[in-house]
C-alpha cells in the first residue's frame, strides 16, 4: 500500500472533523492493559490522544515517511512519546505482545488484495497477547452513493479530488487534482469475517458506527472489535 506526500500534505486539514473514531479508539485503549499498535498511523490523529489518556506504550506503523513525521510533530506538541515505524503493516514483528492493535480511518481498505488483508490478519493475531484486541473500521459499499460521486470533483479541507469508482475491482480511487492517487478496495462484510475466522480470530462486536449501535442493513460503516480464539498449543508470536 502506499500514499503519496501530497495526501500527507493536507492530511490534519482534511481530517479535522473526525472526532467520533477517536473517542471509540480511546475507548478501547483505555480498557487495555500493555502496549497498544496502531497500523497506519498516519499523523497520530488517534495514537497521540491514546498516549495521552493511557500513559501506555504506544506503536505506530506506516508506510509513508510524510506521514510519521507528522505523527512525530503532533506527539512532541502533546508531550508524549510515540514508537514511529517505517513499514508494511503485512510484516508486522513485535517485541511484545500487543493488547490492542488497531487500524482507524478505514485504512485496511489501502491493501489491495484478499491475499494481502489475510497476511496482515495473520500477523495482528501472531502479535497480539491472550484477551488482546484488533479494532478497525471500513465502510459498507453503497452502490447508489458510487453512482452519484463516480467523477465529481470536491474540495474537502485542503484536498480538492475526484472519486473514481471501479466496481468490477471492487477500487474507488481518489485523485487529487495534481494527479496523485490514493486508492481503497472495499470488501463486504463476509468477507470481513473470512479473514477473522483464516486468521484464528472471533467476533467480540459488529458495530455499525462509533456510537456502537448494532451493525444492520441499513448501516454506512463496520466497526469491528474481534479478538484471538484461545488455544493452549498456539505460540502467538510464530509466523
Amino acid at each position: 500500500m502506499t500514499w503519496p506526500d501530497e495526501f500527507a500534505e493536507g492530511y490534519d486539514q482534511w481530517t479535522a472533523g473526525l472526532t467520533a473514531d477517536v473517542d471509540f479508539y480511546v475507548g478501547l485503549a483505555r480498557e487495555s492493559d500493555g502496549p497498544i499498535v496502531e497500523l497506519a498511523i498516519g499523523s497520530g490523529r488517534v495514537a497521540v490522544p491514546i498516549a495521552l489518556a493511557t500513559g501506555r506504550r504506544v506503536i505506530g506503523v506506516d508506510t509513508s515517511a510524510a506521514m510519521l513525521d507528522a505523527a512525530r510533530r503532533r506527539a512532541d506538541a502533546a508531550g508524549v512519546e510515540l514508537e514511529l515505524h517505517l513499514g508494511d503493516m503485512a510484516e508486522l514483528q513485535l517485541d511484545e505482545a500487543a493488547a490492542l492493535i488497531i487500524c482507524p480511518f478505514r485504512a485496511l481498505l489501502h491493501v489491495p488484495t484478499w491475499a494481502a488483508r489475510r497476511r496482515v490478519f495473520e500477523r495482528v493475531a501472531a502479535s497480539l497477547r491472550p484477551g488482546g484486541r484488533f479494532a478497525w473500521n471500513a465502510f459498507a459499499f453503497d452502490h447508489q452513493f458510487a453512482a452519484r460521486a463516480d467523477g465529481v470533483r470536491v474540495v474537502e479541507g485542503a484536498y480538492a479530488h475526484t472519486d473514481h469508482f471501479v466496481v468490477g475491482d471492487n477500487r474507488v480511487d481518489i485523485i487529487l487534482d495534481s494527479g496523485a492517487t490514493s486508492s481503497l478496495w472495499w470488501a463486504t462484510k463476509n468477507e470481513w469475517l473470512g479473514l477473522i475466522d483464516v486468521a484464528g480470530l472471533e467476533v467480540e462486536a459488529l458495530y455499525g458506527d462509533f456510537d456502537r449501535s448494532p451493525a444492520d442493513e441499513h448501516s454506512g460503516e463496520y466497526v469491528f472489535v474481534v479478538r484471538p480464539i484461545e488455544s493452549p498449543h498456539r505460540d502467538r508470536q510464530s509466523d
